[in-house]
């Protein structure tokens, strides 16, 4: 799979996203293996299932005999944003899994029109694994990522990602159920299931949210003295 990196276009990743695939065990050329994924999956310090609990957690057989429930106004924004499947880099080739089967460490692809199935934050921009040890020719491309996130954190801005003057993609943080509104990237998944920011949310009473809280969030969960640069990590870190 693309063992010619001559062919790549170099994008270098900058120390974050370096620091990132350390923490969480990634392979951004080759991915996990099938035995590692598995064994992750297995380990509840993972995460188990990529799932995340609905608001209105009620037994199948309550949803059934109380169809109303289905149209409380949180539980249908839920099945909005709930992802499907997910392309992810598995024993160094591209292939398309229900959502459920991330874990933390997969290497994932998005492009307009996905439902992120993940918490992740961005390595490179565009469908194609890039050259991230060359030396990047800073480039006047206009490349950039649009993630909605409204209904995860209430931010009217959506989250970008560009190409920077040293060649890096800026390493956003998004988030489960956010929508890719424009371009496509490679990410990293930092976060399943029951450690997404929208389980936390859910958890917490939260979500929907009520405005925007990421301010609230950033001041809750940021270590002092860091830049701004490695806030969007940060907020992912504490559900490690």
């Amino acid at each position: 799979l693309y063992s010619n990196t001559h062919h790549r276009i170099a994008m270098p990743l900058s120390k974050v996203q370096k620091d990132a695939l350390v923490s969480y065990g990634a392979n951004y050329a080759e991915g996990l293996t099938s035995a590692e994924a598995t064994e992750r999956r297995r380990n509840i310090r993972y995460g188990g299932l990529n799932a995340v609990k609905k608001p209105i957690n009620c037994p199948t057989w309550a949803c059934i005999l109380l169809p109303c429930i289905k149209h409380i106004p949180s539980m249908k924004l839920f099945k909005q944003i709930e992802p499907d499947d997910a392309e992810v880099l598995r024993n160094g080739r591209w292939v398309r899994y229900d959502a459920p089967s991330l874990v933390r460490g997969d290497i994932i692809r998005l492009e307009c029109g996905d439902v992120v199935p993940a918490d992740c934050v961005t390595l490179s921009l565009g469908l194609d694994p890039v050259d991230i040890d060359g030396e990047a020719v800073p480039s006047g491309s206009a490349i950039e990522l649009v993630v909605d996130v409204k209904d995860i954190t209430g931010e009217a801005k959506p989250r970008t990602s560009n190409l920077r003057k040293d060649g890096t993609a800026t390493p956003t943080q998004i988030f489960y159920g956010s929508h890719v509104n424009q371009g496509s990237c490679i990410a990293v998944v930092t976060a399943i299931g029951p450690n997404t920011m929208l389980s936390s949310l859910i958890q917490d009473g939260r979500w929907p949210p009520k405005g925007e809280i990421s301010l609230e969030l950033q001041s809750e969960h940021a270590p002092e003295n860091e830049t701004d640069e490695e806030v969007g990590v940060a907020l992912i870190e504490r559900s490690s």
